[in-house]
C-alpha cells in the first residue's frame, strides 16, 4: 500500500528515524525499484498520487517491498504480494523477493495462489478445508501425489 507523499517518503514510512537517502537507495535497488524511479524527471521526489495511481501495480509493488527492506523485520508476511500483477512484472517483483529472503534469515510467510511465488519455499503449506492438509518442500510436496502435485500440473497445462 502506498500512500500520498514521495516515492522516498513512501519507502521511509512507518521509521522511527528518518534514513539516509543512501539507505533509502540500497533498499529501492534491492526491490528492483531504482531503475524506473530513477527514470521520473523528479526520480525519488516524484509525488506518487492518492495510493500510487501515478504508478503501475509492479511499480507499487516494488516500492512496497523497498520499504520492508528498510524496516528490517524479523517476521516478513508476503499477502499475495504478486496477485495483481501480468506475468513479466511479477518476474521483476518475484526476484525482489527472493533477494529480500535471501538477505538475511528471517521468518517470511507468504500467502499466494500462484505456485510461481512459493515453489523456493523452505517448506509450503497446503490449506484445504480451513487446515493444513499437506506440507513439504516443493519435491517432497510432488512425489505425495497429493492436493499441490494437481494443482501444479493444473498449473502447467
Amino acid at each position: 500500500m502506498l500512500f500520498i507523499g514521495t516515492i522516498a517518503e513512501n519507502i521511509a514510512y512507518g521509521l522511527a528515524e528518518q534514513p539516509s537517502q543512501q539507505q533509502i537507495e540500497e533498499a529501492a535497488k534491492m526491490a528492483n525499484a531504482h531503475d524506473f524511479i530513477t527514470q521520473f524527471p523528479a526520480g525519488y521526489d516524484t509525488q506518487v498520487g492518492m495510493k500510487g495511481e501515478q504508478l503501475s501495480g509492479g511499480q507499487k509493488q516494488r516500492i512496497a517491498i523497498a520499504r520492508a527492506i528498510l524496516k528490517n523485520p524479523n517476521v516478513l508476511l508476503l499477502d499475495e504480494a504478486t496477485s495483481a500483477l501480468d506475468s513479466e512484472s511479477e518476474k521483476v517483483v518475484q526476484e525482489a523477493l527472493d533477494k529480500v529472503v535471501a538477505l538475511k534469515r528471517r521468518t517470511t510467510i507468504v500467502i499466494a495462489h500462484r505456485l510461481s511465488t512459493i515453489r523456493r519455499a523452505d517448506k509450503i503449506c497446503v490449506v484445504s478445508g480451513g487446515k493444513i492438509a499437506e506440507q513439504g518442500t516443493h519435491q517432497e510436496l510432488l512425489q505425495l501425489n497429493g492436493i499441490y502435485a494437481g494443482l501444479v500440473e493444473s498449473a502447467s497445462m
